[in-house]
């Protein structure tokens, strides 16, 4: 039937036919498409499911019943009772409108198709780092020193929007210094690279976040320390007075977060005001340096720094930013950029060097990722092209991150191939989540049985080299002696025995390398 449709569109010439043919034929595959998606969901074959069954899979998969980008799924769902059957037609009618993204869910092409087994690793981690008690609350603003140091979050969010919480991932906190790579990024897309570095640098300080000091061109270092934010800060929408400046900056963190509304912690900003000499003597420091842009009022722009440290937001809206910047600028929840891919590289770049205050070298060699932490024990994660990452706990160590996210951070690049360069070294024992259930160790296997077959014996060396055990077997059992002696290579049969592999495994048959060579013999 689709057949005779798109013959009937190819030689149509009808603008209204053509688009009444290719409304029609979408129609059709949706209804493909939306049955072959709902007896995924059967479990018992007997034509009908229950909501639960919709909503664990989805969620399984990263797709939370919050997610607006579902809410007609979910609207439609509340309709029925938890014990009413859904049938086939009634399926189709209720994901119809969000049916691209519920096929990517429910098929695992997202970014981690096996979400599920991904969630319950990062699980246990932040189950392992819980007990870590080590550090303390951020004192210098009163304000802080009153947090509880028991308040822990980890939430995730991927670049097609997959979330995972676990922790006091909805309570409020200040972003206080993870706000300055989103104020340079403002500054960027404001006045673009080259105004903006004539008024920042962009190398690592190799001193405090808050230290009186000034690059060989008297700029602040880089835009992620104190002083670099200040003047992000006073590149930010010089146009509008100071209130609609905060608005605008406001309005940016709500598209970031996905249209979550930030919230602004007034006792925050007042006491980080009172507590400020330092930074007024930074303040004071750029402008006898006439580092600032012109007519900056340099007490109103420290005003607005103050308030932009003291937005306040939760773990699972925060991640929501990150993911915005692990997807080159554009909102994983509401696919609106945001940020140009520009402007994103050169923040990720200084996160990258810069982020970490004076742990930023050893975070960049261990971790090897873009991350900004805060006072407040927030660190924001970006797995560019993966996911972003925001982990909260107040302790903080002596360079003023939190400890316990730090100590997720290192688990988390033990586990899963995270690190920047981990490309560089095929390192089996790490997971890759991009990769479909055991699609990594399949590829390699799939990969050598091919060379073995076609006595490639370069690359069954090569493959060795990288990490590849040559013992592994594919769907069959089949392993690349099988393949090797089937085809009678004896040169990959040679190295194969030299390096010690099992020389009888058997395939799901019973076969072994020596009946293959028999029977082709």
């Amino acid at each position: 039937m689709l057949k005779k449709e798109i013959v009937k569109l190819k030689s149509t010439k009808d603008d209204k036919f053509r688009q009444e043919l290719l409304t029609n034929d979408v129609n059709i595959l949706n209804e493909i498409t939306s049955t072959n998606l709902f007896k995924s969901l059967d479990n018992n074959g007997n034509g009908n499911i229950l909501k639960k069954d919709i909503i664990t899979a989805l969620e399984s998969r990263g797709i939370l019943i919050n997610d607006p980008r579902i809410s007609d799924v979910v609207n439609k769902l509340k309709k029925f009772k938890d014990t009413e059957e859904i049938s086939s037609t009634q399926f189709h009618s209720i994901i119809i409108k969000n049916i691209t993204l519920v096929e990517k869910a429910l098929k695992g092409d997202l970014i981690i198709p096996d979400f599920e087994s991904f969630s319950q690793k990062v699980n246990i981690i932040f189950d392992e780092v819980k007990s870590n008690n080590d550090g303390q609350v951020a004192d210098y603003i009163p304000q802080l020193a009153r947090v509880s140091p028991e308040n822990y979050a980890i939430s995730i969010c991927t670049i097609d929007g997959q979330q995972f919480h676990l922790g006091d991932y909805e309570t409020p906190y200040s972003v206080q210094s993870t706000c300055k790579p989103i104020s340079y990024a403002l500054a960027l897309e404001e006045f673009g690279e080259k105004k903006v570095h004539n008024h920042i640098g962009r190398e690592p300080s190799g001193r405090g976040f808050n230290e009186l000091t000034l690059n060989k061109d008297g700029l602040p270092h880089n835009p992620m320390i104190n002083a670099g934010a200040i003047m992000s800060c006073s590149l930010i929408r010089p146009d509008l007075n100071i209130s609609d400046r905060f608005d605008y900056v406001l309005s940016k963190w709500k598209q970031l977060s996905g249209n979550k509304n930030p919230g602004f912690n007034n006792s925050i900003y007042l006491s980080e005001k009172q507590t400020a000499d330092r930074n007024f003597a930074l303040g004071y420091f750029m402008k006898e340096n006439n580092a600032f842009p012109e007519n900056t009022d340099m007490h109103e722009i420290l005003d607005f720094y103050f308030q932009t440290c003291s937005i306040q937001i939760d773990c699972s809206s925060h991640s929501i930013v990150a993911g915005t910047l692990a997807n080159a600028g554009i909102c994983p929840i509401t696919r609106e950029r945001v940020f140009s891919p520009t402007t994103t590289k050169n923040c990720l770049s200084l996160m990258y060097s810069c982020g970490m205050y004076d742990f930023s070298g050893e975070f960049a060699f261990t971790v090897g990722l873009p991350a900004k932490s805060g006072v407040s024990g927030a660190l924001v994660i970006v797995v560019p092209g993966v996911c972003g990452i925001t982990i909260w706990s107040p302790n903080l160590d002596k360079f003023g991150n939190s400890v316990r996210a730090v100590k997720i951070c290192d688990k988390l690049v033990e586990q899963f191939n995270f690190h920047n360069y981990d490309n560089l070294i095929p390192n089996i024992k790490k997971i890759d989540p991009r990769l479909q259930k055991n699609e990594d160790k399949l590829e390699g296997i799939m990969v050598a049985n091919f060379a073995a077959s076609q006595g490639d014996l370069n690359e069954i060396k090569s493959l060795n080299a990288k990490g590849i055990n040559l013992n592994n077997a594919d769907y069959d059992l089949r392993t690349p002696l099988h393949l090797a002696a089937s085809e009678g290579h004896l040169h990959v049969i040679d190295y194969l025995i030299l390096n010690n592999v099992d020389p009888n495994p058997k395939d799901r048959w019973g076969g072994t390398p020596l009946d293959d060579a028999k029977r082709h013999e």
